[in-house]
């Protein structure tokens, strides 16, 4: 090699590596370039297309197989008949006590496992639902409830001390448990209609399975974390396994394993309410009349006995956690108090009071006055966002969308992501629902868009200013206890039946979460970090952009996936206001027995359309930051 050879190499070697950053901005331009020369005019998707002959071949063949085939006679039949009876019995015990000894019933255990302010909430609450006029209603969802949450604990801790105790079963449940916690609530009721046909049953099993992942996780959690020393010890002392187990595990554990419980109530009820779509009785039913006729008044109602249930049941149960348990005379004397109370011949009437009226004239008022803001507000962002990207996706042949995803999605996430992420692109288009699929897509990636710049924003200033956190916070507890119904609501309101309607929605569901992820994020970046930065002369623009908001970057991408995940939900309920695409696709197969072979396809796609968001986000929330130009 001469000297001038050796000097260029060395001044070669000595250039700045392109970063990932680059390789993607340059690979973003060849995307561009190419997409212009294969887009396509967007064709309509196929109302008859193979993967809806299958599955409507599939109910075919359950319904004429239901009474005579070995998988139903003596498995599946027998599944629903014990729900059936769970179901009667929980019925039975909550309406033999009438309403005044269930609302007894309610004060006094809730005195008992948390304490008397959560009894006098419980007792307030309980009332409240009377009062609402909705008493019968709440009493059938707090059924469903009980009945999917008992079945749920039932199945789930012991499911979750096994994970906990053999790895092997632990590495095989995972990746099952990621699936069914990115599955959107729709796209459990199609398979639950078929098996289990519409009422009580298929709700209840449908709820097991939204809420079960919960039950296990939080177990398994808990039980990995029981001090290894004191399991040691325990065992040098001659105990069994089953001994440490139950005397020592489990005991240690019960925090955990009442905070699973607390999670599976919330997750369990909020997903009881959304299958009133399959004829399940209680407040979904009349959230869902209400939205059928725009009622917001009445579905206000509905909506406020479901966030009474849900703060009442979150409140007991949190509390019972740390709680420090009465003695025997104490429980007694509550349990006597209750009965007292439950004799007593109240009668089940409670005062009559309705906010529909005042609601509606609020709505109008509304509609009348703030028309021309918010319909400014609908067409900007529509004119902005939402159709050139919906345009963009439409017009995209499936293949160079797989495409994409495999190239980018390895870059950015690694490879084991981007093959899950493709095939799952390549199944959405294999169920010809190409086109609605990517109508859902480009109104979840606004509504995605539209949340972070809020969680960011809220996040980075409940993390800086104490009090705004402190004034914030009892909102987002709020906010993480409604069911996903409700934040139709307030959308409904302001914009009418539209896809904007959704995207509202999905913002106000998927924020609070968001925000206490960046809130995290930032105050876990080291104080150390931050003084040493504030005594180099950063200014608290430049600490944030330049040194917390770097290193709090794993936050924020996990804030970002749970995001995705959260709005995707969230817009696939939105077909009940006017988003269309997959969830009108949905509800339309519970609708119509001609269409459920679309209907379920159309399941089946949001589930794939959930795992290739959650894959392409959390491989990304993986990914090191080291290296990054």
């Amino acid at each position: 090699m001469t000297a001038a050879s050796a000097s260029w190499t060395g001044r070669i070697s000595r250039l700045p590596r392109p970063g990932r950053r680059t390789y993607v901005g340059v690979l973003a331009l060849v995307t561009v370039v190419a997409y212009l020369g294969v887009r396509t005019t967007g064709a309509a998707d196929s109302d008859s297309s193979a993967a809806f002959r299958f599955f409507t071949d599939v109910r075919t063949w359950v319904d004429d197989n239901r009474d005579t085939s070995p998988v139903f006679l003596y498995g599946i039949n027998y599944v629903r008949l014990g729900v059936v009876e769970l179901v009667g019995a929980v019925q039975s015990l909550l309406y033999a006590l009438g309403g005044a000894g269930l609302v007894a019933a309610a004060g006094a255990l809730s005195f008992v496992l948390a304490g008397w302010r959560a009894a006098v909430l419980a007792v307030a609450g309980f009332c409240s639902l009377g009062v609402l006029g909705l008493w019968d209603e709440s009493v059938d969802t707090l059924v469903l409830t009980l009945s999917a949450v008992l079945l749920s604990v039932l199945i789930g801790v012991p499911i979750g001390v096994l994970a906990a105790r053999v790895r092997a079963v632990g590495a095989v449940l995972r990746p099952v448990l990621d699936v069914m916690q990115i599955m959107p609530t729709f796209a459990y009721l199609a398979p639950m209609t078929l098996l289990f046909l519409i009422g009580s049953p298929a709700a209840v099993i449908a709820t097991l399975i939204y809420a079960l992942p919960v039950t296990i996780r939080i177990t398994e959690l808990g039980i990995r974390e029981v001090s290894p020393t004191t399991v040691e010890a325990a065992t040098a002392l001659g105990s069994t396994r089953w001994q440490v187990l139950r005397k020592v595990r489990l005991p240690m554990a019960a925090p955990a394993i009442v905070l699973a419980v607390n999670q599976t109530i919330m997750m369990a009820l909020s997903m009881v309410v959304v299958t009133a779509l399959i004829d399940a009785p209680g407040l979904g039913e009349n959230i869902i009349q209400a939205l059928e006729r725009v009622n917001v008044g009445a579905a206000f109602d509905a909506g406020l006995a479901i966030v009474i249930l849900a703060i009442v049941l979150d409140r007991v149960t949190t509390r019972a956690a740390t709680y420090r348990r009465r003695g025997i005379r104490v429980t007694a004397a509550a349990v006597a108090a209750a009965v007292v109370v439950a004799l007593i011949p109240w009668g089940d009437s409670f005062p009559a009071f309705s906010f529909a009226k005042p609601v509606n004239d609020l709505s109008h008022w509304v509609e009348l006055h703030w028309y021309d803001a918010t319909e400014a507000i609908k067409n900007a962002v529509s004119a902005a966002l939402l159709n050139p990207l919906e345009s963009v996706l439409t017009t995209t042949p499936w293949w160079f969308f797989v495409l994409v995803v495999a190239v980018f999605g390895t870059l950015i996430s690694g490879w084991r992501s981007a093959v899950i992420a493709a095939l799952a692109a390549a199944g959405i288009a294999g169920l010809g629902l190409w086109l609605h699929a990517m109508q859902t897509l480009a109104t979840v990636l606004v509504a995605t868009l539209v949340t972070m710049a809020l969680g960011v924003l809220l996040g980075v200033l409940c993390a800086r200013h104490d009090r705004f956190a402190a004034g914030l916070r009892p909102l987002l507890d709020a906010a993480q206890t409604m069911p996903s119904f409700v934040y139709l609501l307030p959308a409904l309101a302001l914009f009418g039946a539209t896809r904007f309607t959704a995207i509202v929605a999905a913002v106000i569901y998927a924020v609070p979460p968001v925000v206490r992820l960046v809130e995290r994020g930032i105050r876990d970046v080291p104080a150390t970090v931050v003084e040493a930065a504030l005594s180099a002369g950063s200014t608290p623009r430049q600490l944030l952009w330049k040194v917390q908001l770097p290193m709090a970057r794993s936050g924020l991408l996990l804030a970002a996936n749970q995001g995705i995940v959260m709005v995707l939900a969230m817009v696939v309920v939105g077909g009940l206001v006017g988003a269309g695409a997959l969830g009108y696709d949905v509800v339309a197969g519970f609708a119509q027995r001609e269409d459920f072979g679309k209907g379920l396809a159309a399941g089946f796609a949001i589930v794939l359309l959930g795992v290739l968001l959650d894959r392409l986000t959390q491989g990304l929330s993986r990914t090191p930051a080291k290296g990054h130009s």
